[in-house]
């Protein structure tokens, strides 16, 4: 499962989701003020592997190691 926490005022977080819709990726979206632990949007779980911001190498690279890309 993917999880995106993001934030409604984020360029950045809504990129990062429409580029997932792009891909046919399906995902949650959480908002990050309801995570005391979260600082900086977005942050995206792949299976337990976090990637802060829109950091599409690293994305791309979790998603094919699980086998969603």
């Amino acid at each position: 499962m993917i999880k995106v926490y993001s934030s409604p005022t984020c360029v950045y977080c809504h990129a990062l989701m429409d580029w997932l819709e792009t891909q046919g990726i399906e995902y949650q979206e959480l908002n990050a003020s309801d995570f005391s632990d979260i600082a900086a949007v977005p942050v995206t779980d792949i299976n337990g592997e976090i990637i802060v911001g829109l950091d599409r190498p690293a994305l791309k690279k979790a998603l094919q190691k699980n086998g969603l890309l």
